[in-house]
């Protein structure tokens, strides 16, 4: 069974940091690209960055110069840096499979105070 498990969320105050990871179960994703989306309340789920199989990225504008998305492939594992944090970065975030995303997580969710 394939799985996607994402951790690290939390509750922050703005400027803060947090770190969010994705373990992968039941699949190798050493070929697949993987992505980190948000959903903030009342809003459509957003892309915010993307990383291929290659180590290519590519970020939302609105997070540009302050997430890192990286990967471990040895390890199956998805990561994403998120520094200098905002309220409007407030959301639960989701790691997705592949492009068109096929998998999702259970999300985490980001809170970021004023």
């Amino acid at each position: 069974q394939v799985q996607l498990v994402e951790s690290g969320g939390g509750e922050v105050r703005a400027g803060g940091s947090l770190r969010l990871s994705c373990a992968v179960s039941g699949t190798v994703i050493s070929i697949r690209p993987m992505n980190w989306y948000r959903q903030a309340p009342g809003m459509q789920r957003e892309l915010v960055a993307t990383i291929t199989s290659g180590g290519t990225t590519k970020y939302v504008d609105s997070v540009k110069g302050r997430f890192t998305i990286s990967r471990d492939d040895a390890k199956s594992t998805v990561h994403l840096q998120m520094n200098n944090l905002k309220p409007e970065d407030t959301a639960v975030y989701y790691c997705g499979r592949g492009t068109p995303t096929d998998l999702w997580g259970q999300g985490t969710q980001v809170t970021v105070s004023s």
